[in-house]
């Protein structure tokens, strides 16, 4: 674990500069920071090699024959280390935590909804010591993202303009309409998966396409918002340590309005509408139990019509936006 007071303000507005654009060029960072594009690689090469972030290119796909799952997998005390790691080991799993003290494992799953909850329920690990398993299908995601570029902001956003992609972003795609990856799509997708700042030389070796096809079909994706870049982080080594996921209960007439409002927070990294026990779930994150506490009773004890809310922190994050796992990491 890297120790918070190793990262000085350069390795701080790198990070939102990478947030903002993870493709973005080293001279162009070095541009918006004041400093050389040497400098903006050897901080980038350093932070990575620590495990403090990774950038990672993820296919977005909003189809009938496409839909995201996370599952709550309630487990035995002491066994949702093993289960945790099976389910990463998975491809089909974008991101696995354990939560509540080694009783509970919580991981998105890519699935066909045709299938029914049955078919993913049956697709994972075959094991006495999984209690229960709750199934929530996301319907409308309000925010998400590098968690929340809003809590590790150190930079004015018109100091970061410049770095904007011009797509639609992560929330716009996932919501909205788009043309689909094919299937020679699937080895540049495995490849950003493995490294979103992957040169296009190495790009185009792992395709078998020429550079200049390689950096005109990641735009086309990007263009489309078939592609997106998220932002892999270790969020501790920035002095976040209570991160903590909430299940709220909302009338449906509300949701739309308590969503959009409990995104807004800067604690806040991802939020979405869901179906299941609770119609609303969201991650929180905050530097300690008591800066949590403060949020949960002020900010979302204030929003209006909440009936019910469920916390379960996070112990351990075992996987992140990737699909594809680092040997090492």
């Amino acid at each position: 674990m890297v120790d918070v007071t190793t990262l000085d303000e350069v390795d701080r507005q790198l990070t939102q500069c990478l947030g903002i654009d993870g493709r973005a060029s080293f001279a162009a960072i070095g541009q918006v920071l004041g400093v050389s594009d040497q400098t903006v690689a050897r901080r980038y090469r350093r932070l990575r090699a620590d495990g403090v972030l990774r950038v990672v290119g993820l296919p977005v796909t909003k189809t009938a024959a496409v839909t995201n799952w996370f599952l709550r997998v309630r487990v035995v005390p002491g066994s949702g280390e093993a289960i945790a790691a099976a389910l990463a080991r998975r491809a089909d799993t974008a991101w696995v935590q354990l939560l509540s003290g080694d009783t509970e494992v919580m991981c998105s799953l890519r699935g066909d909804p045709r299938e029914g909850t049955a078919a993913l329920l049956a697709r994972l690990p075959r094991s006495s010591r999984i209690v229960a398993v709750t199934a929530y299908s996301r319907l409308h995601l309000f925010a998400a993202g590098p968690y929340n570029l809003k809590l590790l902001a150190v930079l004015p956003a018109e100091r970061v303009a410049p770095l904007r992609p011009q797509s639609r972003g992560v929330i716009a795609a996932v919501n909205g309409s788009h043309g689909e990856p094919g299937e020679l799509d699937t080895a540049l997708f495995a490849a950003l998966a493995l490294d979103g700042r992957a040169p296009y030389a190495d790009l185009a070796a792992a395709t078998g396409w020429s550079e200049s096809t390689v950096r005109r079909r990641v735009e086309q994706l990007r263009d489309t918002g078939a592609l997106i870049f998220d932002l892999e982080l270790d969020v501790t080594a920035f002095g976040y340590h209570a991160m903590t996921w909430l299940w709220l209960s909302v009338p449906p007439s509300l949701l739309a309005p308590v969503g959009e409002a409990l995104a807004a927070f800067p604690e806040i990294a991802y939020a979405t509408a869901t179906t299941g026990p609770a119609n609303l779930a969201a991650c929180a994150i905050c530097r300690d139990e008591e800066e949590f506490y403060e949020f949960l009773t002020r900010k979302v004890g204030a929003l209006p019509g909440v009936e019910r809310v469920e916390t379960a922190p996070v112990i351990r994050v075992i996987k992140q936006a990737s699909p594809i796992a680092v040997p090492g990491k």
